[in-house]
């Protein structure tokens, strides 16, 4: 397998330097920064390419590691070469392979969607921990059982979704990462109106936040609930509402809130959560 970059941005950095180490050739890297491509190139040993069409023929795989939103325009461009037995692949998690490679089966290529749940920050170093993420693909023929096997052997793990799953997969994966940072900001600020430094209070919560996340993946959110929500505590939950001021606040705690009580619900089938409901029901309205 030979495995060349159209882009040449953080993915492309790290899954190139990772297939590099793990019994993938590199062919290189295309960049409209020339620069940029030029660093990956050094970077994995690979070669700089001025010309996208030499790439693609000199690669078995073609994975256009671009920002999601220039993915079709750059397979626009670059399906006007010859890319018969080619494998077209992007990184989006968002994105099926249909969406992004529209009528590729006519061209004779392969289109495959091939994401990692990784938040991919560093270029330089975060190839290093793709050994520990877990990949999921996306693509319509046997080809894709090649990757799904490397990925196996090579990484976490890796699971074949359908194309009309991709955006609730994405959602999904936002919610894990992304979303989760926006209660982490709320409880920061919450802890500043307290006294607490930004400093004081990340150190402070780190124990809480960590014991949490390792319960919550070693027996599941259910296993790891506790707190008011949990024991029904609607007076707490009441009180919690009054010294939260913002709306936007107000409505995050509450939808929050009103998740975990189902999920209190599936732990405790015979506790009764009605004045809970009432209480966060009341609350929205106001």
């Amino acid at each position: 397998m030979k495995a060349g970059f159209i882009g040449a941005g953080k993915v492309g950095f790290s899954l190139g330097k990772f297939f590099s180490e793990n019994r993938i050739t590199v062919t290189g890297y295309y960049s409209r920064h020339e620069k940029s491509a030029r660093e990956a190139a050094e970077f994995t040993k690979s070669q700089c390419y001025t010309e996208m069409e030499t790439l693609i023929r000199e690669s078995d795989a073609i994975f256009l590691t671009v920002p999601d939103g220039v993915i079709n325009s750059t397979y626009e461009e670059i399906k006007n070469y010859d890319i018969r037995n080619k494998q077209i692949c992007h990184c989006s998690g968002a994105l099926s392979s249909e969406e992004a490679f529209p009528g590729i089966k006519e061209r004779g290529a392969h289109g495959y969607s091939i994401h990692p749940l990784f938040p991919v920050s560093d270029k330089l170093n975060s190839y290093r921990e793709l050994s520990g993420a877990f990949f999921c693909l996306e693509g319509s023929d046997e080809g894709i059982s090649w990757w799904l096997d490397y990925f196996k052997e090579n990484a976490r793990g890796s699971k074949l979704i359908e194309a009309k799953n991709k955006v609730k997969y994405h959602a999904a994966c936002a919610i894990a990462s992304n979303l989760y940072c926006a209660l982490m900001q709320e409880s920061m600020e919450l802890m500043s109106q307290c006294g607490f430094t930004n400093e004081e209070a990340l150190m402070a919560v780190t124990p809480l936040v960590e014991s949490n996340v390792r319960h919550i993946l070693e027996d599941g959110p259910l296993g790891a609930l506790t707190g008011p929500v949990e024991r029904g505590d609607a007076e707490t939950v009441r009180k919690h509402l009054g010294c939260i001021a913002a709306s936007v606040d107000r409505d995050l705690y509450i939808a929050a809130s009103r998740k975990l009580t189902e999920v209190a619900q599936a732990k405790n089938p015979q506790r009764d959560y009605g004045i809970l409901r009432e209480c966060l029901d009341t609350s929205d309205a106001k």
